[in-house]
């Protein structure tokens, strides 16, 4: 039984979105999921499993930051048999050209967070990466839902940085956005034998300022859920 999620053995799919906001895996589950049943209240972490386009996925609210998603993570893989985790989350642009409401592919993560440390790999400075086939799958399905996306690197950090001095320097060696989670997700998958992918809607810019508001933050980014669902559903 783990400390984040307790749901019995075999409720969880192989196949697992992690949305920070639990109530976005609510919306998730009763908007896309078919015969989608709730698993998981332990901590208001909602976690529920149904069935899309015929392949049985689950979705699983983790909180925010890298202890909390690294947590869920490490429990959904170790002691739930989970092997694909797709992150659907949100960011902030730190770059002009990514555009509000757009989708991030996160091929990799920078962070400046001692989790290699936490994770055992003294004196190593480990780069987190996504599983290609599923960076791949996500822009194909991206494509074909003609949604805008951009695919590169982000930051995972433990605030949302809106110094210009400070995100001026990453988007100058090619970080498109900064975000809480993915750099974490990805060690954890990769020390757990899992894939991994992070998904993101832009949804404030710290360039121009724009943002979107809660209410949309937790009900709507539907084109990232879209694709999510749709390259979980190609892995089949």
């Amino acid at each position: 039984m783990g400390i984040a999620i307790t749901p019995k053995r075999g409720e969880i799919a192989e196949t697992v979105l992690l949305p920070g906001d639990p109530l976005r895996a609510k919306f998730v589950a009763e908007t896309f999921l078919q015969d989608a049943v709730c698993y998981n209240r332990e901590r208001n972490l909602l976690g529920f499993t149904g069935t899309y386009k015929g392949r049985r996925i689950s979705v699983q609210g983790t909180g925010m930051g890298i202890p909390s998603v690294t947590m869920c993570a490490h429990e959904l893989a170790c002691e739930y048999g989970a092997k694909t985790l797709i992150r659907i989350g949100t960011c902030g642009s730190i770059r002009e050209d990514v555009k509000l409401r757009s989708v991030v592919i996160a091929l990799a993560a920078s962070t400046s967070a001692n989790t290699e440390n936490i994770l055992g790999l003294h004196g190593i400075r480990y780069a987190p990466a996504a599983d290609y086939r599923l960076a791949a799958g996500a822009a194909r399905a991206a494509e074909k839902l003609g949604v805008p996306y951009t695919v590169g690197t982000v930051l995972t950090e433990e605030l949302f940085h809106n110094d210009p001095h400070f995100t001026d320097k990453w988007a100058a060696w090619g970080h498109l956005a900064v975000e809480m989670e993915a750099a974490g997700l990805y060690m954890e998958a990769a020390r757990d034998g899992a894939r991994a992918l992070a998904l993101f809607t832009v949804s404030d810019s710290l360039v121009t300022g724009e943002l979107t508001t809660p209410e949309e933050r937790q009900n709507s980014f539907t084109d990232m859920m879209r694709i999510a669902l749709e390259t979980a559903a190609g892995e089949a």
